[in-house]
């Protein structure tokens, strides 16, 4: 048999089958790797760096986490204009959407003379109108221009509370800036002293909230005295101060310090300001009240640089050239020291003539005499038109007469001691040729520098001033609002009437409860000041630790209702007692119903704090507390 073309024809078929494989597969290769090359500079000029390509034959296969399903379209959408988009498997993923952050709530609240800004981002359920009204009422006239912007979130926990707090500080701040967020307040504001500064200081924290962050930046700047003056006396009442002014707390006690070795003693008190001629103000005190000491008796007013040193009558020349010339020989540069020694009369006795005098009196009620002299009409009607501006033009009483021979000028002096009469509360002035002597009563602790400032502004540092003024506390205001047994008398009834409800086993007010929450959210803001606890209780049904638990969330779930109505709940406290103090028989339905309430108690006022609520002193019922009768302080002479 002859196998052999058979043979050979059959290994050519193998070849030509292997070769034409090879040859396909090879095709295939090329055709995917042009496929995958092109595939990918087509994502990677769009940017979809996040798409994996593959091929497979003809198929274009595409897989990865698209950041979104719009970035998952595009990436299809470029495929297709390579190959076909039925040869596109898409094996692509969508990641999941990321649930967007609430923004964060915050605002700043600026109020200055011209009135209030609000600037910032809170949350929509902020009644944006209802606050505008408020501040509006408290601006003074001032504007309150809204730039707020809000977003629909969830408002967060504690934003009520510091809303209100923030807006009962911006009421008392007549220059602030308040920036509030949830649980946490920050205020900066301006005293007009450090006395104020801590007072404000005090109020503030005394009100702030449990839970609440407050931040204070209280400045007090000093303030600016002109002239800067300085007055100090030695007579037969003692040394004293009419008025004194310092730079520092160093120099304050310098000069503190010499006044008490000229002879001042008791409580003795200095301005800190600014506006001072020299910063040897402090020296140059010190060493005018030694020179007063030295001669034994005179005054001596520093007004800027210029001192006035006027000797007693019953100095001597020896003495008094002495002391001047030691002094200006060793006062600092730029003070310039002018004294006097009063001439003595002649034989012991004086002239026959009478003096010229004005005389004014300011009485208790308001009313003002003015008699004596006066040098001309301009100077009378001068002298009506001022008193009619100081006291009112029905309270003064003009009895005057005109002389033409008076010192020069006697109307300055006459001008000058009416007006500052009008910074007492009463008391009277005496303007003879040597001297000026005011005497009365004022409320007013600084009113000797004022009215010796005055004098020397008008008059200058010459003039001899005698000033007894009697300082007089004014009286502590009348509290406010009604008192703290009378509000929480109204509180109860209103319960009395009208029950809060709660989802039975549950701290949740029913919708039902909302008009009594009402009736009492006006009660309680009108008694913001009184210290008071929210007290939960229950009947005897379940535990007793689930009864404690259930009637603390009662509790504080109205102190919560009272804060969503912009009440302020410094001073309230709550408390729950489970079913500890039952007031019904727990074995009916009708006493277990009593039994299920909330009540308002009084709480004594050292335990008026937001602290106290684990364990505060409280009072079960009315507390009547007696007014204490206040003493009014002894008259001191500044």
């Amino acid at each position: 048999m002859r196998h052999g073309p058979k043979i050979l024809t059959a290994l050519a078929f193998v070849l030509a089958f292997l070769l034409a494989a090879v040859v396909a597969g090879t095709a295939a290769t090329v055709i995917e790797m042009r496929t995958r090359k092109a595939a990918q500079l087509e994502l990677a000029i769009a940017g979809h760096d996040w798409a994996v390509i593959g091929a497979d034959g003809l198929q274009v296969r595409v897989a990865g986490v698209a950041p979104s399903e719009g970035h998952r379209f595009r990436v299809l959408t470029a495929l297709g204009q390579v190959v076909e988009a039925s040869r596109i498997v898409d094996l692509t993923e969508v990641a999941r959407p990321v649930a967007v952050a609430p923004p964060e709530f915050s605002l700043e609240m600026l109020r200055n003379d011209d009135g209030v800004s609000l600037i910032g981002l809170v949350p929509a359920t902020t009644d944006r109108a209802a606050l505008v009204a408020e501040l509006v009422a408290s601006a003074g006239g001032g504007q309150v221009a809204d730039m707020l912007e809000s977003a629909d979130y969830r408002e967060p926990e504690g934003w009520a509370r510091a809303l209100d707090f923030g807006v009962s500080a911006l009421k008392a701040l007549p220059r602030s800036k308040i920036s509030i967020s949830a649980n946490r307040v920050a205020i900066t504001a301006i005293a007009e002293s450090t006395r104020e500064k801590g007072r404000i200081e005090t109020d503030l924290r005394r009100s702030t909230p449990a839970s609440l962050l407050l931040e204070l930046d209280i400045s007090a700047p000093r303030p600016v005295i002109t002239p800067f003056t300085l007055r100090f006396l030695i007579d037969a009442e003692g040394a004293r101060f009419d008025a004194c002014s310092a730079d520092s707390e160093r120099a304050q006690a310098r000069i503190l310090e010499a006044a008490r070795r000229a002879g001042a003693q008791g409580a003795l008190g200095c301005t800190i300001g600014m506006g001072v001629p020299s910063p040897n103000w402090a020296e140059a005190v010190e060493m005018g009240l030694g020179a007063l000491a030295g001669i034994g008796g005179g005054s001596i007013t520093f007004s800027d640089a210029d001192i006035a040193l006027i000797a007693a009558e019953n100095v001597t020349q020896a003495d008094f050239d002495r002391v001047v010339g030691e002094l200006e020989s060793n006062l600092p540069a730029v003070f310039s020291l002018h004294a006097n020694l009063p001439e003595k009369p002649v034989n012991g006795s004086s002239t026959a003539t009478e003096p010229p005098e004005f005389f004014a009196t300011l009485s208790a009620t308001g009313s003002v005499q003015l008699r004596g002299r006066v040098p001309d009409q301009r100077a009378r009607d001068a002298l009506a038109a001022l008193a009619a501006a100081e006291f009112g033009h029905a309270s003064v009483y003009l009895a005057t007469r005109i002389y033409a021979d008076l010192p020069t000028g006697w109307t300055a002096r006459v001008l000058t001691s009416v007006e500052a009469l009008g910074k007492l509360s009463s008391g009277n002035v005496q303007v003879r040729p040597e001297v000026i002597r005011l005497s009365g009563e004022t409320d007013d602790a600084q009113a000797s520098d004022t009215i010796s400032r005055l004098f020397v502004s008008r008059l200058g540092q010459g003039a001899r001033i005698e000033l007894t003024l009697t300082y007089l506390a004014p009286p502590e205001p009348e509290p406010d609002g009604p008192s703290g047994a009378d509000c929480v008398a109204r509180l109860n009834a209103v319960l009395a009437e009208n029950k809060i409800t709660f989802e039975p086993g549950s701290s949740v007010i029913t919708a039902a409860a909302a008009p009594t929450i009402d009736a009492l959210a006006v009660i309680v803001r009108e008694c913001e000041a009184v210290p008071m606890q929210i007290g939960g209780h229950t009947d005897s049904q379940g535990s007793e630790d689930m009864n404690l638990r259930l009637s603390q969330g009662r509790a504080r779930a109205v102190v919560v209702a009272l804060q969503q109505r912009r009440v302020l709940t410094g001073n309230i406290v709550s408390q729950g007692f489970g079913e500890a103090q039952p007031i019904a028989d727990n074995g009916t339905e009708a006493g277990r119903e009593a039994n299920r309430r909330i009540e308002f108690l009084l709480l004594e006022s050292d335990a008026a704090t937001p602290a106290a609520t684990t364990g505060p002193a409280w009072v079960a019922g009315p507390v009547i507390t007696a007014d204490r009768p206040t003493a009014r302080p002894a008259p001191t002479t500044p």
